[in-house]
């Protein structure tokens, strides 16, 4: 049960590393950049600083898919691999699925543009970038409630 115990404990910490830094960007650096900056130096600041959040949320992924399909194992070994663990998993590759897209779909796009100085542009990628972060943001709560009420509703 040690090994379960430590597995668990990394798979909360990329858990917290990809939630607290939806929460921050969405809640407070954007918020602030919006207040403090204009275009011209907000749309570049928020494009670098995605940019070295993605990398912490790619190895967040890495650790998650990692350690949850571990510990999964070890459920299913011994037959015992709750409803409520099948869901959160269900929901966490949704998550990634979504953040996937912004990935590799929509931040390429908010670069070219900030590249260019296409500041309507680079807007509109941030926007569809903010909304599907604060999708993911709610989808990452509902799953944490899963994981931890869900234990007593769905097990």
């Amino acid at each position: 049960m040690t090994s379960f115990a430590i597995l668990l404990f990394l798979h909360f910490s990329a858990v917290i590393v990809w939630l607290g830094g939806m929460t921050i960007m969405h809640f407070a650096v954007r918020p602030a950049a919006v207040q403090t900056l204009e275009p011209a130096q907000r749309l570049p600041f928020m494009a670098a600083s995605l940019a070295r959040f993605f990398v912490l949320v790619i190895v967040a992924i890495v650790l998650l898919l990692a350690t949850g399909a571990w510990m999964m194992h070890i459920m299913a070994s011994v037959g015992r691999l709750p409803s409520s663990v099948q869901a959160m998993a269900g929901l966490g590759l949704i998550m990634m699925t979504i953040f996937g897209h912004i990935r590799f779909g929509v931040f390429p796009k908010l670069r070219r543009a900030v590249a260019a100085q296409s500041w309507p542009e680079a807007a509109t990628r941030l926007a569809t970038i903010r909304k599907l972060v604060a999708l993911n943001l709610a989808l990452g709560f509902i799953t944490v409630a899963v994981a931890i009420i869900g234990r007593t509703l769905l097990a």
